[in-house]
């Protein structure tokens, strides 16, 4: 085996542990464990809500901010693509029975994320106009 091939099996099984690290996260988010939720993020990770302009500093922060929400979540994951050091997941987000339409984007430095940034879109009706041209998607 030369040397690309085993970077290439270092990394595909290395995207295998992230990817089952994230279906372990969002399991959890979902399950409302945010002990197990928190655990794929670095110390001293970032969280950015660019939409509310917040920011937050640090994996007990992150946490914190996340259990004192009074809302009753639920977590639909669509899809997770990614590799490497990034990797998105998109999924709705249901606060209160409302949903709201999510992107995360985590950043991995080794084996944990350091950076996060989540964007939020509620659902709107589609105008008449576009119908001859779309079709309609299950959600």
């Amino acid at each position: 085996m030369n040397g690309q091939q085993k970077k290439e099996q270092y990394s595909g099984a290395r995207d295998q542990e992230i990817r089952a690290a994230l279906d372990q996260h969002w399991a959890a988010s979902d399950a409302n464990d945010f002990e197990t939720e928190h655990r794929i993020y670095h110390e001293d990770a970032v969280l950015e809500y660019p939409q509310s302009g917040e920011r937050t500093r640090g994996r007990r922060n992150i946490r914190g901010q996340r259990a004192s929400q009074p809302n009753k979540k639920r977590f639909s994951i669509r899809r997770i693509i990614g590799g490497g050091d990034l990797w998105v997941t998109e999924f709705i987000l249901t606060y209160d029975g409302k949903p709201s339409y999510t992107v995360s984007i985590m950043e991995f430095r080794d084996d944990k994320v350091a950076r996060e940034t989540q964007y939020f879109a509620d659902p709107f009706l589609a105008p008449a106009s576009r119908a001859q041209w779309v079709e309609r998607m299950d959600t």
